[in-house]
């Protein structure tokens, strides 16, 4: 089991049982309790759970944007979908950018028979899945860890990416507004996302239907920069009319 489906888990139970302890939670998963007290950090920082003394207790509400191992499993029928339909645009010969996120990830593990495309992305995780992809060429920007997510940002990922031409950007984030464009409520997670739009011939929005109309507090790209957002078939239609009067190519799965 990966660290994120692990952490994934962990959150499952404590939401049914509200209190667990770290020994309990060892014994569950057959790790080190030494494994799980770091699990349970990461986790308290994206502010899921808040740990107590010698457990673990449900910390709703906490965080506006809900954790990696939460998102996770949001939408997981209607993200693998959606991963496909943009799979599908990818060719021989392109060089594209996987940005970080739960979508990007099913992306990834369809591309994993692709001939001759190259993949730069900011997440460990994306890069895991194409490691054994013999036609893929895998570029990992390096850059600072988020643990929790196993993502890259800072500024050692601005600058790769701001070094590199790509045809295709496939970008995620928690909100796409028809007006305001793409929003993320993280600050700190911004610019990788801008530069990969900046190195991109053609920018592919990947969301489910529950970020469209959504808007947070900080801009990524206004809808402009966007030219396809590819989303599942559960939008309505008159949601999607409005993005196609802001000019955008609406695909849905």
């Amino acid at each position: 089991m990966l660290a994120f489906e692990r952490k994934l888990r962990i959150v499952e139970l404590v939401k049914k049982s509200r209190v667990m302890s770290v020994s309990n939670l060892a014994g569950e998963f057959h790790v080190s309790e030494a494994t799980i007290r770091r699990d349970l950090a990461e986790i308290e920082t994206e502010g899921f759970l808040r740990r107590t003394r010698g457990g673990v207790i449900v910390d709703r509400g906490a965080n506006m944007e809900p954790s990696f191992s939460q998102r996770y499993g949001q939408e997981h029928e209607q993200k693998l979908r959606i991963a496909a339909k943009a799979a599908e645009l990818v060719e021989s010969g392109d060089h594209i950018a996987l940005d970080s996120g739960t979508t990007t990830i099913h992306i990834a593990r369809q591309l994993v028979n692709a001939q001759n495309v190259t993949v730069v992305t900011n997440d460990i995780n994306v890069a895991a899945e194409l490691c054994d992809a013999p036609g893929v060429t895998v570029i990992v920007t390096g850059g600072v860890l988020f643990r929790s997510s196993f993502m890259l940002n800072g500024f050692i990922t601005d600058q790769v990416l701001e070094h590199i031409h790509i045809q295709k950007a496939f970008i995620t984030a928690p909100a796409i507004h028809p007006k305001h464009g793409i929003t993320h409520g993280l600050a700190e997670l911004i610019s990788a996302k801008q530069a990969m739009i900046r190195a991109a011939q053609e920018v592919i929005a990947v969301m489910d239907d529950t970020k469209l109309g959504k808007v947070t507090l900080h801009s990524v790209a206004p809808i402009g920069a966007v030219h396809s957002l590819i989303t599942g078939a559960e939008a309505s239609e008159s949601q999607l009319r409005q993005f196609r009067d802001a000019g955008v190519l609406v695909i849905t799965a």
